[in-house]
């Protein structure tokens, strides 16, 4: 299994590469794309401003303004509001184990089976909320980091780029059980087809 926790060894060379970089990557959908590489890609292509992301907040505009040489603005409260970070945390005497939660998790966060206790892995949670709405029975909480366990700048990033590489593994896996799926489905009708040559046309 490869070990997420190591960065690979590549150059960052596209502009929507070093934008990304400075996204905090929660991948909250806050800022109206599909995590943050769209949202990167949105800004360098023009299609998005870089004040679009609420768990960025202020810190984060100056930096993707530096970046860009432009000027920073206002967070564009359109998209959300900054809060303090913060990480899920599941009631776990309310959960049934429908695992919706788990579903949900961009970053796989949350651990547990079908009927089985959830539970979150707090270290790994990037605060995004999407787990919140799907829960039947509301027992997923938000609870903000006591300030004296808030990262600095630099802990901060390599956090943030841990998140990516979860997110990302996460969609090729996403990726590759559809593609599975898809074969297996088509290897169904084809078996099917040839079983009952004179129907197929139907």
């Amino acid at each position: 299994m490869q070990d997420l926790s190591i960065e690979p060894k590549s150059e960052i060379n596209t502009i929507a590469d070093q934008i990304n970089a400075l996204l905090p990557q929660t991948q909250c959908g806050q800022c109206s794309f599909k995590g943050c590489r769209p949202y990167a890609e949105a800004i360098a292509s023009g299609a998005a401003d870089i004040n679009q992301c609420p768990p960025g907040g202020d810190e984060g505009i100056i930096e993707l303004a530096s970046l860009l040489g432009v000027a920073p603005k206002p967070l564009n409260i359109q998209y959300g509001e900054h809060k303090p970070k913060s990480v899920a945390y599941i009631v776990e005497e309310d959960c049934i184990g429908c695992v919706k939660c788990i579903a949900a998790c961009p970053v796989d966060a949350i651990l547990g089976a079908a009927k089985l206790m959830h539970t979150v892995i707090a270290s790994e949670c990037t605060g995004c909320e999407l787990c919140i709405a799907p829960c039947p029975v509301d027992c997923i909480i938000m609870k903000p980091v006591p300030e004296a366990q808030l990262p600095d700048k630099a802990k901060k990033s390599a956090q943030a780029q841990l998140a990516r590489r979860r997110y990302e593994a996460r969609s090729l896996r996403k990726e590759k059980e559809f593609a599975e799926k898809l074969e297996l489905a088509n290897r169904k009708k084809a078996a099917l087809i040839k079983a009952n040559p004179v129907n197929s046309g139907s």
